[in-house]
């Protein structure tokens, strides 16, 4: 079998796609394999810096809040002065911050610069999801964002490991490496990704698209009223992360409970790699299997590999029922990660998917915020095998809600549009 053919068969689905979004494949490994700071600043805060865990938390609290101020700001930008442009500035002013604390040993005023940073870098998410979504249209949108998730994981595969030798051995280097990284990928994306936001002809044009992806002149308040399958979706899609924040949270202590603290954290790490293999492994499978269904089917599929993945950790003591376990999850994690932004892409008017892609991760981060707060409060006063019990019902009830949408947004895209999708 030639080389080409060989490329063929195991990448097909990959191939075809606008050059731009190899690009930012290539930028997304990069940034993630140089994402040295965020994964060891709890450790360097605190063993740096000299903070509290008090301490170490309100700066977390804070620096969200900050990324999140900035993704609302950073989302309206994107549409108004354009996605390129916006990345460029705000990465490079992160870029820069990242670098100058390279220089400042383990002064306090560290951890201010990173909350800054944060809040530049959640300004140009926005910016960049919207870029995604002007380069694709519904037939290539699913690969497209398969294969984006899949650099990212493929850059978090090798990241941790040198930002932990980068942090024991030359603790400035991981500022200076994880600036380095940011540089270089905003040099990818001014060299060779064109500006991407539609021009005022190609708005025009878009509001006589006869679907949801419509170019609208209202306010984004009435653009979402207008499309009530997507405030659906974002219901199911937050009871979703609300499950799968149980990952950071209930299974490190139910993996301690079960084999005591020195073996329950060796184990929980030894899951943690083998989830990021299972990704890198099964990616390009699972695409291959559901790149016929519709997305919203796929995650409803997502939700039963929740129910029966977390599920079963509330009766389960192997360890390699838990490595089973993790298998499962990050199955329904894959079929999720690369339908839920193509349904959300979708469903976006095309001259505000800048403002949509700062709003909807806000509505379904609620999920991953509150969930550790309800599942200790459970752990608290019920047990913690009742948080399995918890997980297997909501994962069960949002796949039962997805597939209930499925119907829906037929009736109502044929009642909007005049037919079905």
């Amino acid at each position: 079998m030639n080389i080409r053919a060989f490329v063929e068969r195991r990448f097909g689905e990959y191939m075809g796609l606008p050059k731009a979004i190899y690009i930012i494949f290539v930028v997304r490994i990069v940034n993630a394999m140089g994402n040295f700071v965020y994964p060891f600043l709890t450790f360097f805060l605190t063993q740096k810096i000299g903070f509290s865990a008090s301490e170490a938390s309100n700066f977390f609290m804070l620096s969200s809040i900050l990324s999140m101020l900035g993704s609302i700001v950073g989302g309206k930008l994107a549409d108004n002065f354009g996605r390129k442009k916006l990345m460029l500035i705000l990465q490079g002013a992160a870029g820069l911050i990242f670098a100058a604390c390279g220089f400042l040993d383990n002064s306090i005023l560290i951890p201010i610069l990173l909350a800054f940073a944060g809040m530049f870098n959640g300004a140009a998410q926005p910016a960049n999801s919207a870029m995604v979504a002007d380069l694709t249209n519904k037939e290539n949108r699913k690969p497209a964002m398969s294969l984006l998730y899949l650099g990212i994981n493929i850059g978090f595969s090798f990241g941790p490991a040198i930002g932990q030798f980068l942090y024991r051995s030359y603790p400035s280097m991981i500022f200076f490496g994880n600036a380095g990284s940011i540089f270089i990928t905003l040099l990818l994306v001014a060299l060779f990704v064109k500006e991407t936001a539609p021009t005022v002809e190609e708005v025009e044009e878009g509001m006589k698209l006869n679907d949801d992806e419509a170019a609208e002149s209202s306010n984004i308040l009435i653009s979402f009223k207008k499309r009530p399958t997507l405030l659906l979706f974002l219901v199911g899609k937050t009871v979703n992360q609300l499950v799968y924040s149980v990952i950071g949270f209930a299974i490190p202590i139910q993996m301690a409970r079960t084999f005591g603290e020195t073996m329950g954290t060796e184990y929980y790490g030894y899951v943690l790699m083998w989830t990021g293999i299972v990704v890198i492994t099964f990616t390009i499978p699972i695409i291959k299997l559901t790149n016929k269904i519709r997305p919203i089917v796929n995650i409803a599929l997502a939700g039963v590999f929740y129910a029966v993945g977390f599920g079963m950790i509330g009766i389960i003591s192997n360890f390699w029922l838990f490595m089973l376990s993790g298998f499962i999850f990050t199955i329904g994690e894959i079929l999720e990660a690369t339908n839920a932004g193509v349904y959300i892409a979708n469903h976006s008017p095309m001259n505000q998917r800048g403002r949509f892609n700062s709003i909807i991760p806000m509505i379904t981060g609620m999920g991953s915020t509150f969930g550790p707060k309800i599942f200790g409060i459970t752990i608290d006063t019920i047990g913690i095998y009742s948080v399995w019990v918890m997980c297997f019902v909501l994962a069960m009830i949002s796949s039962v809600f997805m597939l209930w949408l499925r119907l829906f947004e037929d009736k109502w895209h044929e009642k909007k549009y005049g037919r079905a999708l």
